[in-house]
């Protein structure tokens, strides 16, 4: 396959191609063909136009997914201007300071946040244009307030003759040119503003269009929008990649709970599953587990004469769960529990799990499903050279390290945390421990940061702890903390169970004391757990649905 040298061309040619076909739809909503997303992209450009906005001036827009959001991401980046996507879930303030941060001349917003931020907060935009709509919000210009009361007739005007597919024509955009900002929230409490040029949004496409869409699946397939288009994980592999390819995208634009998400996949039968382990750990927990764990499924997986046809069932029902149509499910973002993907391998399922960071737009690693190995992240994708900082990387851990294609181009307005993250020779240091084995395959075993220090100066990585403890009873989720020379866990238990089994508070105390033994019964010494504390409210999480460890280190 011939590799993308231009973004915006893609997307023009994706466009024209598939010039009749269905492009977005709100789930349970409106639906835009690709000649709709190109009228409203043409008129997004004449706004611009009339007030002034040149290629390489900020745009913000933040806001839950929806058809108009892309809409208005794939319109800035058309027209040559750096798209600053914020996170919905971020709140007024830190709205307000990555707006002004980054320099934007104009704010898109969605419903909910529109009523929560204040324009005062943010002296230097232009405008606020409302996403559901596109109508004005604020305007602190005349050409602004102008163009939007005129637009129809400065379109008919500029298109007298009806907008054909000869009308697009996109920004020019060179690889190493930025294209959008993206502010992450990660888990310091702290948002660097991650600067990433076209290439790395061209290579991340170019590999999926490689690897997965053009040998797996077919044109005009359904895709599902479920992650955050404005976490890059959602956006790469959820909406550029699909829209490049010609597929109908359907977007959750309300909170994706687990019985909204289960309806989705089966209403749309999306031809890729891309997740987050939290979403299939519930499915899985919820709908599985309760199903195989009686006295006869087990009797029944312990026969070995048809131990293979109870598992090829079992596996059927799982992938129905998903819509039935999935080539694969792409799991990232987080580590997958070990007893869940235990499950889901010995099946035979479908599932693969990838890593990447923001910084690489997202993707550093993926192997297809076929080529999985039961622990990894994948192997290094096209274009990207991964290494492990570690005297012998198949058994001892070190940092990933990576280069290439779809490498940021530093932190905005932030010099000294680019140096930290970049070096000398480019590689890119992720904050991530692994090992590798000799085929190239990434095992992940923490993040540097969270590493603790035990009293006899072993290395004890908390993640791995909490995955232990999470498949125990009665245990939603988990965290490790130190407190002096000793490690407490805290958890936050599964209180729907324990309303099934009529436990009280007193019961959960015991259940963990006994999980406590258990778990350290298969802990080294200097990593044992010295108690269990119950947290009664879900853990806050990042969109990606990672723990934020720092809001708990001193509990």
């Amino acid at each position: 396959m011939e590799l993308n040298n231009s973004f915006n061309q893609l997307i023009a040619k994706s466009i024209v191609s598939n010039w009749d076909f269905d492009a977005l739809t709100d789930y349970k909503g409106a639906t835009l063909q690709y000649h709709d997303v190109a009228r409203k992209i043409a008129k997004l450009h004449i706004l611009m136009e009339h007030i002034g906005v040149r290629p390489g001036d900020k745009v913000a827009l933040c806001g839950r997914n929806s058809a108009h959001w892309g809409v208005a991401f794939l319109g800035i980046l058309s027209y040559g201007a750096v798209a600053v996507p914020i996170l919905h879930e971020f709140n007024a303030e830190q709205v307000h300071n990555i707006v002004n941060h980054s320099d934007a001349r104009l704010l898109f917003v969605g419903d909910v946040v529109a009523k929560s931020i204040d324009g005062e907060q943010m002296p230097s935009l232009e405008g606020i244009i409302y996403l559901p709509d596109f109508s004005v919000f604020l305007s602190r210009s005349d050409k602004l307030t102008y163009a939007r009361e005129h637009l129809n007739e400065l379109f008919g005007k500029k298109y007298p003759r009806a907008f054909r597919k000869e009308h697009v024509s996109y920004y020019a955009d060179q690889p190493e040119e930025l294209a959008l900002i993206n502010y992450t929230s990660g888990t310091t409490g702290f948002s660097k503003g991650v600067m990433l040029p076209y290439r790395a949004l061209t290579g991340n496409i170019d590999f999926i269009h490689e690897e997965l869409a053009i040998p797996h699946m077919k044109p005009h397939c359904n895709m599902l929008s479920i992650l955050p288009m404005a976490h890059m994980y959602g956006m790469a592999v959820e909406f550029l990649f699909p829209f490049s390819f010609g597929a109908h995208i359907f977007f959750l634009t309300r909170l994706p709970s687990p019985a909204i998400i289960a309806q989705a996949f089966s209403d749309i039968k999306p031809a890729v599953i891309v997740a987050v382990p939290l979403i299939i750990e519930k499915i899985i927990r919820k709908k599985v587990f309760p199903k195989i764990q009686n006295n006869l499924v087990r009797l029944l997986l312990n026969m070995p004469m048809i131990n293979k046809k109870v598992k090829q069932k079992i596996c059927e029902q799982v992938y129905e769960a998903f819509g039935g149509n999935a080539y694969e499910i792409i799991i990232g973002g987080a580590a997958i529990n070990q007893e869940v993907e235990t499950f889901l391998n010995s099946i035979e399922f479908p599932y693969t799990v990838g890593y990447g960071t923001t910084e690489c737009a997202p993707l550093i690693a993926y192997s297809d499903w076929h080529e999985h190995a039961l622990g990894s992240c994948g192997r290094a994708v096209k274009g990207m050279e991964v290494r492990i900082l570690s005297r012998n990387p198949a058994y001892v851990e070190g940092e990933i390290v990576t280069r290439g294609q779809n490498v940021m181009l530093g932190y905005y307005k932030n010099e000294e945390a680019t140096a930290e993250a970049i070096d000398s020779e480019g590689w890119y240091h992720t904050g991530d421990l692994a090992t590798m084995d000799a085929g190239g395959n990434i095992f992940i075993r923490g993040r540097k940061k969270n590493m603790l220090l035990s009293s006899n100066g072993q290395n004890v990585y908390p993640e791995e702890i909490e995955d232990k403890l999470n498949s125990m009873a009665m245990v939603s989720e988990s965290i490790i903390i130190q407190q002096d020379d000793k490690f407490v866990a805290l958890v936050h238990p599964d209180y729907d169970e324990a309303r099934n089994l009529g436990f009280s508070d007193i019961d959960l105390c015991d259940v963990m004391e006994q999980n406590r033994q258990e778990l350290n019964a298969g802990l080294p010494a200097y990593s044992r757990i010295s108690s269990i504390v119950i947290h009664k409210e879900e853990f806050a999480k990042t969109p990606k649905k990672s723990i934020k460890r720092y809001l708990y280190q001193n509990v």
